[in-house]
């Protein structure tokens, strides 16, 4: 078997490296010997020219450090105030600054120079996310003909947004170096070959074969999982002590999200707003539990978005709480995997409203928490990436907190029986199609470029 070698941009490190992807990959690079290699999370004032090599897993793990000035410009800088936001929707929350893209692609560069030396000639290589949408297109610039693979995490912009990028046609000519291109949702796919057709050339051939800036790649798409049964494990055998307490009987409605713009946190909390003024009769019955951990606050957008919604959780709170029930409890910080799987399986809904997502894993991962004898109801946005497999749960619109407020209220009455046969068809899903589903998916039509 030819080794697999996965780049992302943070490699999992520690002696027991976890993570989803982590266990997606994890057969694959132990059966072959595989190698990961990956940003280590240090900045040094002068960094190694070579990789650093981590023992403690089973396949091999390499990391690079970046300078000061690179992690601002690469990181920071181009990738999280330019691709991220446009991915997400947000042009006007772009900062383009050109040096910012000039050291995106010295990174990119310097990776895969790093890299090189350590390749042999039947690797299949697996590159991750828009940290590294020009990796491919460096590696062919130093020789390498291996198979190479590119999966978006994130939500690939339509032609507007991607107009609105410095020198849109370089992204297609990274994306052009690829054998495969994987993306989360059908969406996806079509924004790719739209923007493709407006700001680039594109050839369809036959199946799933195009033919962009003059070379052949196949394109598709690859809903990503979760590791369904050890989530399941996780939420049946959590402690008691980490559930969520109330004096008033409520049930918990909860929402998980890093605190990011996208998340739509701020556009939820003001339907749960709508909900407690036009429903009274909710007070004292529902408690929303909202879990955010930080996020890049060393840019500006995020930093408006934790004070927007801070004080949002404040003024809801000072309206409508009683001595005995706070509606909201706002968490900025990260709570352990095997609590959340507790708290998933307490609450009653499940919130998962972003304004633009990939596929977004906390809705499959409340469905599999779930108690299939009584199971929550998932309240879903139309325009996360998991809203084309899970049609079963409630899909709202996010911008509408009218609907969402009416979600929200449908959901605290719906009997047993429907609650039943809504979790049923999703959990199905969600076992069917799990992480290894993925990653072997993948990796098959990977093969297939050969």
């Amino acid at each position: 078997m030819s080794r697999l070698v996965v780049i992302s941009n943070r490699l999992p490190l520690g002696d027991n490296p976890s993570g989803g992807l982590v266990v997606a990959l994890d057969d694959a690079l132990r059966s072959s010997g595989g190698l990961w290699i990956g940003f280590s999370g240090e900045t040094v004032a002068q960094p190694s020219d070579t990789l650093t090599f981590h023992d403690g897993a089973p396949f091999q793990r390499a990391s690079f450090d970046l300078a000061d000035a690179d992690h601002d410009a690469y990181y920071l800088g181009f990738s999280n105030s330019v691709l991220w936001p446009l991915c997400h929707g947000r042009a006007d929350l772009t900062d383009i600054v050109p040096d910012h893209a000039n050291g995106y692609r010295r990174v990119n560069a310097r990776i895969a120079r790093l890299m090189v030396e350590h390749l042999r000639p039947d690797d299949r290589i697996w590159v991750h996310d828009y940290q590294l949408f020009p990796l491919a297109a460096e590696l062919r610039a130093l020789g390498v003909r291996n198979p190479i693979g590119h999966f978006l995490h994130i939500p690939f912009p339509g032609p507007a947004d991607c107009a609105a990028m410095p020198n849109p046609h370089e992204l297609f000519e990274w994306l052009s170096q690829y054998d495969l291109l994987g993306f989360q949702a059908q969406r996806d796919l079509s924004n790719f070959t739209e923007s493709a057709r407006q700001l680039a050339e594109i050839e369809h051939l036959d199946g799933n074969r195009i033919r962009l800036c003059g070379r052949m790649l196949r394109r598709d798409v690859f809903p990503i999982g979760i590791d369904t049964a050890s989530f399941i494990a996780e939420a049946r055998n959590a402690q008691e002590e980490d559930r969520m307490r109330t004096l008033t009987g409520a049930q918990m409605m909860i929402g998980v999200d890093r605190l990011d713009y996208s998340k739509g946190i701020p556009q939820r909390f003001r339907a749960f707003q709508l909900l407690l003024e036009n429903h009274p009769e909710l007070h004292e019955r529902i408690a929303f539990l909202q879990i955010a951990p930080p996020t890049r606050e060393a840019v500006e957008a995020y930093r408006d978005i934790r004070e927007e919604t801070e004080h949002l959780a404040g003024r809801i709170n000072g309206q409508f709480a009683t001595v005995n029930w706070t509606p909201i409890r706002f968490i900025h910080r990260p709570i352990p995997r095997h609590v959340l799987a507790g708290l998933y399986r307490q609450a009653r809904i499940g919130l998962v409203t972003p304004l633009a997502d990939g596929m977004n894993l906390v809705a499959k991962e409340y469905v599999a928490a779930q108690d299939v004898s009584d199971p929550g109801v998932l309240i879903l946005s139309r325009f996360a990436g998991a809203a084309e497999t899970m049609g079963e749960a409630l899909i709202v619109n996010p911008h509408d907190p009218w609907e969402m407020s009416e979600a929200m209220a449908r959901a605290m009455c719906m009997t047993a029986n429907e609650r039943r046969q809504r979790h049923s068809i999703l959990l199905r899903g969600v076992v069917e199609q799990d992480v290894s589903w993925w990653s072997a998916g993948y990796l098959d039509a990977l093969a297939m470029t050969q």
